[in-house]
């Protein structure tokens, strides 16, 4: 698959596209479970339902009740009816028809179960605390949740050096300078639904949300199956753990385009010169 160029031209992004997972390498995570979903129309619900079922794992929510994915019904009234109330309570993943941001949600169940339970769960508990104390709005760990849901990168690594590099937004010296390096010993896996939104026709300015977990640097060379499965439960049991996403600054940020082989302009020196794209660190 060849890296996508911000100048391809694609279909409308609101139009079907059941080739949509060879756009980019960025679709690499949902290619194998996506697989089924190369027909002519939008997905149906029972569609997608029918690929939970022939999910090769249980796919249930952090209390052991199947998922399922069900129409989106009317406006919710109570708090039990809320988007993540109705995941942790009933199993109930709501699906809007012909929606890309809610098919790419579906895909990622599918491919990170076990990490969109535990981020379900955590979502639940800071909802229900904020719903006690009659707080309106969200507090500083469903904002990192959030960020994380929608724009999240789970970015593998092998080599201490490369992920301080990431840290300090030394993007240059990390995508270009060591580029080789990032090949043999770093790969990036995108696991927000809005951020793969996005990769349907990316620009340059998109960013995601990055955690960097610690991996052998045997995980390269397993089957892509194998490094999703073990992920998974890697990302599951950070998010169990009530020290992690507490603030969105736990989250670093990743100019996305400019991750080797995901973008054509990136083969050139002088695209990670942009300096309002790549920057040196933090808004304040």
């Amino acid at each position: 698959m060849c890296a996508l160029s911000t100048e391809t031209v694609v279909r409308n992004v609101s139009d079907w596209d059941p080739q949509f997972l060879a756009r980019t390498p960025m679709f690499e995570p949902l290619q194998g479970i996506g697989a089924a979903l190369q027909t002519a129309h939008w997905p149906r619900l029972d569609e997608l339902q029918r690929l939970l079922e022939d999910s090769r794992v249980r796919i249930v929510n952090s209390q052991n009740m199947p998922i399922r994915f069900v129409s989106q019904g009317t406006k919710p009234r109570s708090f039990e009816d809320k988007y993540e109330p109705r995941i942790y309570l009933k199993g109930e993943v709501p699906v809007r028809p012909e929606n890309w941001h809610d098919l790419l949600n579906a895909l990622v169940w599918l491919t990170f179960p076990k990490s969109k339970a535990a981020l379900n769960r955590r979502h639940f508990l800071a909802a229900s605390e904020s719903e006690e104390k009659g707080d309106k709005n969200r507090g500083p760990v469903q904002d990192a949740l959030t960020l994380f849901d929608e724009g999240g990168v789970i970015v593998a690594c092998s080599d201490s050096k490369l992920a301080q590099l990431l840290v300090d937004f030394k993007w240059k010296e990390l995508f270009w300078v060591n580029r080789d390096t990032v090949a043999a010993s770093m790969k990036f896996f995108l696991f927000g639904h809005a951020i793969y939104e996005k990769a349907l026709q990316p620009f340059t300015g998109v960013t995601g949300r990055g955690v960097i977990f610690p991996v052998a640097a045997d995980f390269f060379a397993a089957a892509l199956e194998l490094q999703l499965q073990l992920l998974d439960e890697t990302v599951a049991d950070y998010l169990t753990n009530p020290q992690h996403f507490n603030r969105t600054a736990e989250l670093a940020p990743i100019p996305i385009l400019g991750i080797p082989g995901w973008n054509a302009e990136n083969d050139h020196e002088t695209y990670y010169e942009n300096e309002v794209y790549f920057r040196s660190g933090r808004e304040t």
